[in-house]
């Protein structure tokens, strides 16, 4: 079979990347160790120029971006659909995969079916960013689902919450979760947990929890002045061009009558050296407003880590409370505080958590079985 997937976030050496773009480095390696082929069709962010890498069994196009004022959307769409035209008349493709507006203004193709895998798009995100639907985009992502063949969420409440503004017009849609990459996020032995040490990890925003996470952070330096917060992740921008991290640094942390030097700001890092860190710490806390899945929370947890999730959206489908992590309310900092200070007090019984953590993380997000559930409802759709 010949996947294509349309994006533009798929990882360069030496450049920071996203959720989604981790997501199709990890799953093309999968469908290719499967037998399968896979090409990448995107807009180039990295440089102003046409990029091609040919592996074996994976080709990247990162395509020049086009830039005139008005129809920017138009002309990067038809340089798709061209590049994609081009590979189906070479290795004929059987599936082209997008996210959400992925498939507003790509041409189509009779022969080819086109999926949306739901990671979370404009209206799903819109009651956590607080925000109404901007009517271009909600526009964008109408169309788009009216022309895929079919739909793959990522976990039951992105299914149910995007159903609240989408209709799936009665089109196939299965709940398949993201893998994690197993050999990248495992223990790792011989590195030693420095004590008092919490990680978050994602894009520092506030739909990920950041700035709450932070506010709780008073009361566990009161519990014990010597922890410290590190925090892995591209930085975020308002609409003006600010910086998110900037807000924390200059807006949250001073009102928070706490030593600055309690908090790290790291920025991205490689998935391996992210590992590195997960190892090292002793709680991982992740307190997301809103996640479609979030994959940082499965990844630590793949490392034997004690980890604290969202109880919000899909938090529940990835931990049973007190069974393989712990769940806070994101939305109160006394919440996550008291989540902390509980980790930092039953060390023994974390272990058993944090085991069981891992033991689930294998069962539920194994590529192998993964692959197989999305190589099984690809040909369902090329079938019908």
């Amino acid at each position: 079979m010949h996947i294509c997937f349309i994006t533009n976030e798929y990882p360069k050496e030496g450049y920071p990347h996203g959720g989604i773009g981790t997501f199709v480095q990890t799953f093309t390696k999968d469908l290719i160790k499967a037998g399968h082929q896979v090409s990448v069709v995107g807009i180039n962010n990295y440089t102003d120029t046409d990029e091609q890498n040919l592996h074996s069994g994976l080709s990247i196009y990162r395509l020049k971006p086009k830039r005139i004022k008005g129809l920017t959307w138009f002309f990067n769409s038809r340089v798709i659909s061209q590049k994609i035209k081009e590979i189906h008349s070479k290795s004929p493709i059987d599936i082209v995969e997008a996210t959400e507006l992925g498939l507003a203004f790509i041409s189509k193709t009779t022969d080819i079916k086109y999926i949306i895998r739901l990671h979370g798009g404009h209206h799903f995100f819109a009651e956590s960013e607080n925000r109404g639907i901007n009517t271009w985009k909600g526009f964008q992502e109408k169309r788009s689902f009216k022309r895929a063949d079919g739909f793959i969420a990522v976990s039951k409440y992105v299914k149910s919450h995007t159903a609240k503004y989408l209709s799936y017009h009665n089109k196939p849609i299965t709940i398949i979760k993201n893998a994690i990459n197993l050999e990248v996020f495992k223990p790792i032995h011989n590195i030693k947990v420095k004590e008092n040490t919490l990680l978050f990890a994602g894009t520092v925003c506030e739909k990920k929890g950041a700035a709450q996470l932070i506010k709780a952070m008073p009361k566990v330096l009161e519990y014990n002045p010597s922890i410290e917060l590190y925090i892995y992740g591209r930085d975020w921008y308002f609409s003006d061009g600010s910086s998110y991290i900037d807000y924390l640094r200059k807006t949250i942390i001073p009102k928070l009558n706490i030593d600055e030097s309690s908090i790290h700001f790291k920025g991205a890092v490689p998935l391996k050296t992210l590992s590195e860190k997960y190892a090292s710490a002793e709680v991982c806390v992740f307190p997301s407003l809103m996640e479609t899945q979030g994959l940082v929370a499965p990844e630590a947890m793949a490392m034997k880590k004690m980890v604290i999730f969202s109880e919000c959206g899909p938090g529940p489908e990835t931990i049973n409370h007190m069974e393989t992590g712990l769940l806070c309310n994101p939305y109160s900092s006394d919440d996550i505080s008291d989540k902390i200070i509980w980790a930092l007090q039953h060390k023994e019984k974390c272990k058993i958590i944090a085991n069981a953590g891992r033991a689930y993380v294998l069962k539920e997000f194994n590529s192998h079985t993964i692959t197989k559930f999305n190589i099984n409802y690809y040909t369902s759709i090329v079938n019908r």
